[in-house]
């Protein structure tokens, strides 16, 4: 803006508060808001004594922010108003209120200028970029690591999370899970630093079952009936357990399953007995993955075990069944409701 003459002065403009006289008392302080003020010089003032207005240095003197009158006052002097202005021959101090982010130089405003804990939480929008992050906990060297700590409601104490050493070398990113946490998980990460919630460990699925009456018979056959979870108040299975139909078994979730089968056979004759472990992948065609031998005197009764580990990647198409061989019809597989004779066994071990 143009002015026609001298262009005028800023600065800070203050009135100063009220100070009460003192009789035969020269020499007062100054102070703004309760606080000693010191001006400019005296030249920078405007001083009114019972409605006359001062003089500088002839009326008055400054000295930091004691204001002296040429002569000591009485009972009944009034200082009616001190006001102080800016230095005329630069800037000087803005006036409160009158600066707008404009008139900041970019990258002006240091730490040191920002008072402690005075940034809140609605004055930060940290956006991230593909490069950048939005917050950078940097490390100090000989004494820490970058950390972040996450307190309490009183701030009385927190948990940090920090970064490898150094000495490491480590440069990745952890990815959290895109779904919802859920009981007995944990997280767990693949070779990309992405996240998920996984079984925390132990058996979640372990079944029994058992052959409830005997079944003989020479040649391959498939045990398709009379067929029980174990029912003894001693027992019970861990998860949402196996299905059976006509022999078939079918699996509640997918992993690595120890699938187990002990048979005890009994023959009137010399003969060679055998038990299997059938399996599909494909819910149709079923492959023998296990088998037992024994030789059986004629009249003695024979046990045989045998086991198989089944990747179970898809419920409705991977399915077990088993299956014994006898020597002729007078040998077979003996069962009870009571106590098992021939049973199997399924306990999922991890995940596929």
């Amino acid at each position: 803006m143009s002015y026609i003459g001298k262009i005028p002065a800023t600065g800070n403009f203050v009135k100063l508060d009220a100070i009460s006289v003192v009789n035969g008392q020269a020499a007062y302080t100054m102070q703004s808001d309760s606080v000693n003020f010191t001006p400019e010089s005296a030249n920078h003032m405007l001083v009114s004594l019972n409605g006359v207005i001062q003089a500088p240095i002839s009326s008055f003197t400054i000295s930091g922010s004691t204001i002296t009158f040429a002569s000591a006052l009485s009972t009944g002097d009034i200082i009616d108003f001190i006001m102080v202005y800016g230095n005329v021959l630069d800037i000087g101090t803005p006036s409160d209120d009158t600066i707008s982010a404009s008139k900041l130089q970019t990258d002006s405003v240091i730490e040191a200028k920002i008072q402690n804990d005075a940034v809140t939480r609605d004055k930060i929008n940290a956006i991230s970029t593909s490069s950048l992050p939005a917050f950078e906990a940097k490390g100090t060297s000989g004494d820490t690591d970058g950390y972040i700590q996450l307190n309490c409601e009183l701030n009385t104490h927190g948990i940090k999370l920090k970064s490898p050493p150094h000495s490491a070398g480590q440069s990745y990113t952890l990815t959290f899970p895109s779904t919802a946490p859920a009981t007995d998980k944990f997280l767990q990460t693949n070779s990309s630093g992405v996240l998920s919630f996984a079984d925390a460990g132990g058996i979640t699925e372990a079944d029994a079952f058992r052959l409830t009456t005997a079944v003989n018979g020479s040649g391959l056959n498939f045990i398709t009936s009379n067929i029980e979870r174990i029912d003894e108040t001693s027992f019970s299975k861990i998860g949402t357990g196996l299905t059976e139909s006509s022999g078939v078994f079918s699996f509640a979730s997918t992993g690595i399953y120890l699938v187990q089968a002990s048979f005890n056979w009994y023959s009137n004759n010399n003969n060679y007995t055998r038990g299997y472990i059938y399996v599909t992948t494909d819910n149709a065609s079923y492959d023998s993955v296990a088998q037992s031998t024994e030789y059986i005197q004629a009249g003695e009764l024979s046990n045989g075990y045998t086991f198989a580990f089944v990747d179970v990647t898809d419920v409705s198409q991977v399915k077990v069944k088993f299956a014994f061989m006898g020597g002729d019809s007078s040998s077979g597989v003996l069962g009870d409701t009571a106590e098992t004779e021939t049973g199997f066994n399924f306990i999922r071990l991890g995940d596929t």
